[in-house]
């Protein structure tokens, strides 16, 4: 009778802890997938003639996509209250993207700090940028525009 309890209680546990575990990895992100930008939606835009004004930051320690305002990394608390001073003069419907690129956006600590300051400041248009491996791979390695290296 007693190995009859242990199997019960296996086939009722067993199921508890793996949805446990499946609900922890899906773990519920501060953008939705409209808030993600295509890098190469972004490098058009920079590109452009007919100039969108669009307010770029990079919230990482990787390089300076053209025309970004560096804030460092948005791990750093004291990086999140400069972010915040940023936009803080910026209008609510105002184009912002921010990136990092130092990683998968699985392994990240910077950008969900930032993009959940950019959600609490009540901005209608934020976006991240859709740098799934990161900032080499899907920015730097297919030619998208970087910050001049004399003027970083």
């Amino acid at each position: 009778m007693k190995w009859q309890f242990y199997i019960l209680l296996l086939i009722i546990v067993t199921p508890i802890f793996i949805l446990q575990s499946f609900t922890q990895k899906q773990e519920k992100q501060p953008w939705s997938e409209k808030q993600l930008m295509h890098p190469s939606e972004l490098a058009k835009i920079i590109t452009s003639e007919n100039k969108t004004l669009i307010y770029i930051f990079n919230i990482g320690p990787a390089g300076r996509i053209k025309n970004s305002i560096n804030i460092g990394a948005g791990k750093d608390k004291n990086n999140i209250k400069k972010l915040k001073n940023e936009v803080s003069a910026l209008p609510k419907d105002a184009n912002i993207v921010i990136y990092c690129g130092c990683c998968p956006f699985k392994d990240c600590p910077n950008i969900r700090p930032a993009f959940t300051l950019l959600n609490e400041q009540k901005f209608k248009n934020p976006k991240l940028l859709n740098l799934t491996k990161n900032l080499k791979a899907d920015w730097i390695d297919k030619g998208f525009p970087m910050n001049d290296k004399k003027k970083l």
